[in-house]
């Protein structure tokens, strides 16, 4: 789990259970995207609720997920450490 840290001291980070995040202070958590599938049976990350694009379709969820994560990781909190 990557938390970014900003000069004012507020933490962002894609959600995650592997810390406890409340222990940071008061928590404010929005949805950043949905994994869906279509009629198909393909699976899409809408990155909408973030202002991102429609990613897929995917045959599997979990490479939706992958999709998901990665997009946010780069778009909402920068790209990762080298």
């Amino acid at each position: 789990m990557r938390l970014v840290v900003e000069p004012g001291g507020r933490v962002r980070c894609r959600y995650g259970e592997a810390i406890d995040l409340a222990a940071l202070g008061a928590l404010s958590v929005r949805r950043a995207s949905h994994v869906e599938p279509d009629g198909a049976g393909a699976w899409w990350a809408d990155l909408a609720p973030a202002g991102g694009p429609r990613l897929g379709p995917f045959r599997l969820r979990s490479e939706a997920l992958r999709a998901e994560a990665g997009w946010l990781d780069e778009h909402l909190l920068g790209a990762a450490p080298g």
